[in-house]
């Protein structure tokens, strides 16, 4: 099935006997999902509305994330979350829509600064599993209403309805960025400096450590944007800040900024790696000793420790080898066997296990969006 407008899809849904897995640009194969029919969203395609002076746009979802970022490049503007391409850490070769980034929440390193998609959000359309339109929010900021069920269908990965149009807020593009480094860092003592880094006054808006980076050696990395001149100080003052982890080094160049933070962004440290991939999300100062418990093949910390990435040999149960903690982790790339042994998402507890139930049977009470994924 793949509708090309709204009313198309609310008709498809109407007549659905079984159930359906929904896929926007085929990029994002998480979790386990029972064989269904494919219902694909890509043909709901186009921006529909885009006021650069409001800091606003109107999408369809099937609409693809290039297209976007063109547009709002040529207005000198951005998504300031940053979302991550997932393909080369999941071997796909679809083609990233905004539907399936707000349906995943996905969010990267700018996130401790800015927020994550689903604070972007001011508005949906999505079609629930009665094939009812459903209309939430608002597609300017001046006009938002109904915003918790606009963030609810945000890391709803599809269980909830079909979106068919989003609306979000843009920021502009930064003028200028820097990068503090710190080499042979441990990982506890780099959680340690990003922490100070972040509860600093200078506007960290990236917070890395990588055991093993590009070059095989542990660094650390904080980002710093805006104005020249303000990056120019804030850099000379981070660096005073951090000088008792050991020395420091500052790194200007776009290019290699650009392409640092991106290999952050999609952890690419694990494309073309064997193995199982999991994200941990826990206090950071909790961070170094759950991945010294994983005993993980690779390791990566974003979020100033906020979320650790780890590389396990196929099959590893994480969720058994740290016990109970704080935090949760989620299955991200892994064969069908395990996803549907393991389950992708960390089991919620009993009581927002039983909200979660409730908020399905309302929106789909037969049960057929993404069957098996969450519960």
């Amino acid at each position: 099935m793949r509708p090309d407008n709204e009313a198309n899809l609310a008709e498809m849904i109407w007549d659905v006997q079984e159930s359906v897995r929904i896929r926007g640009g085929g990029t994002r194969a998480v979790g386990f999902v029972a064989e269904s029919d494919l219902l694909d969203l890509s043909g709901l395609s186009g921006i529909t509305l885009y006021e650069p002076g409001a800091l606003t746009m109107v999408a369809q979802a099937g609409t693809p994330l290039a297209e976007i970022e063109a547009a709002l490049s040529a207005e000198g503007q951005r998504l300031a979350f940053e979302p991550m391409d997932h393909r080369g850490l999941l071997s796909t070769k679809g083609t990233p829509t905004i539907g399936g980034v707000v349906a995943a929440n996905v969010s990267g390193p700018r996130r401790i600064q800015v927020g994550a998609a689903r604070d972007f959000l001011l508005g949906v359309r999505f079609v629930d599993g009665q094939g009812t339109v459903i209309k939430n929010g608002g597609r300017v900021m001046k006009n938002v209403t109904g915003y918790d069920l606009v963030k609810l269908l945000a890391g709803s990965y599809g269980t909830l309805g079909a979106m068919s149009e989003v609306s979000f807020k843009v920021l502009p593009k930064v003028e200028s960025t820097g990068v503090v480094l710190i080499n042979g860092l441990s990982d506890r003592d780099a959680v340690r400096a990003l922490s100070q880094a972040l509860g600093s006054p200078y506007e960290v808006s990236g917070a890395a450590h990588a055991p093993k980076g590009i070059d095989g050696h542990p660094v650390t990395m904080i980002r710093l944007e805006g104005f020249e001149n303000s990056v120019s100080y804030r850099l000379a003052e981070m660096q005073k800040l951090l000088g008792g982890f050991g020395e420091t080094v500052v790194e200007r160049d776009p290019e290699r900024t650009t392409a640092g933070w991106k290999w952050v962004r999609d952890v690419e440290a694990f494309h073309n790696q064997e193995g199982d991939v999991w994200r941990i999300s826990v206090k950071p100062s909790d961070a170094p000793e759950l991945a010294a418990r994983a005993e993980a093949d690779g390791v990566l910390y974003d979020w100033g420790g906020g979320l650790v990435w780890v590389l396990l040999p196929k099959g590893t149960d994480l969720r058994a080898r740290l016990g109970e903690f704080g935090g949760h982790a989620t299955l991200v790339r892994a064969d069908d066997k395990t996803k549907k042994q393991l389950g992708t998402f960390h089991p919620e507890p009993t009581p927002l296990a039983a909200i979660s139930a409730g908020l399905r049977a309302k929106f789909d009470p037969n049960g057929i969006f993404n069957p098996g994924l969450m519960g």
